[in-house]
């Protein structure tokens, strides 16, 4: 049986410094092949490290997809947006090895970043894909019910043409639960608070 066929054992764990320039030669396949980042340099080991110290820094996780020692792919969330009523949102962002791609890998580390947010008790994740051509993430996603909201067509201009980035969202631990402690729901607006004077 060959390495493309056979089945893969992955561990999934919190990624360390030992493991960013294995991260950062996956990242570079996608920075320099593909349009799935908008990045077009590839960032150097030492900002990688930066990069997740950051994430880390911020009680979000970084994981990656092991197997006998070789890191396979990796995912992490980041803050959706710096507002901080996005504070319960998180955006997701996962590579694979180009030499490992449909062998579930990608499915496995999302999986594992979605049960890590809930249990963190971030309430959405939203997935920002560049290139709507860039169909296993979106069916990645889908698998995990994420959910397509939107297509922002032509947003990006990567190898000498126009990249569109699909939005895709999806609940962490159901819809009905309640605010987090010290949360205020926000006081119910008069028909007047509305009109403009």
């Amino acid at each position: 049986m060959n390495r493309a066929s056979a089945p893969l054992k992955v561990e999934i764990r919190d990624a360390s410094d030992d493991d960013m320039a294995a991260i950062q030669a996956i990242y570079a396949f996608y920075v320099t092949r593909t349009a799935a980042s908008f990045e077009e340099d590839v960032p150097s080991v030492e900002e990688m490290k930066a990069r997740r110290a950051a994430i880390v820094g911020r009680g979000l996780p970084f994981l990656v997809a092991v197997e006998e020692g070789e890191v396979l792919g990796y995912t992490y969330a980041g803050p959706f947006r710096q507002r901080s009523a996005y504070r319960y949102t998180v955006e997701d962002s996962i590579y694979v090895a180009p030499f490992v791609m449909r062998r579930g890998i990608g499915g496995a580390l999302l999986a594992a970043l979605i049960e890590r947010c809930t249990q963190s008790g971030y309430r959405q994740m939203i997935a920002v894909i560049g290139d709507s051509a860039n169909q296993g993430s979106i069916a990645v996603h889908r698998s995990l019910g994420f959910g397509q909201e939107g297509v922002l067509r032509g947003v990006g201009l990567k190898f000498g043409r126009w990249v569109d980035v699909v939005i895709m969202h999806r609940t962490l631990g159901g819809d009905d639960r309640p605010l987090p402690d010290g949360a205020k729901a926000p006081p119910m607006l008069s028909s007047s608070d509305t009109e403009i004077p």
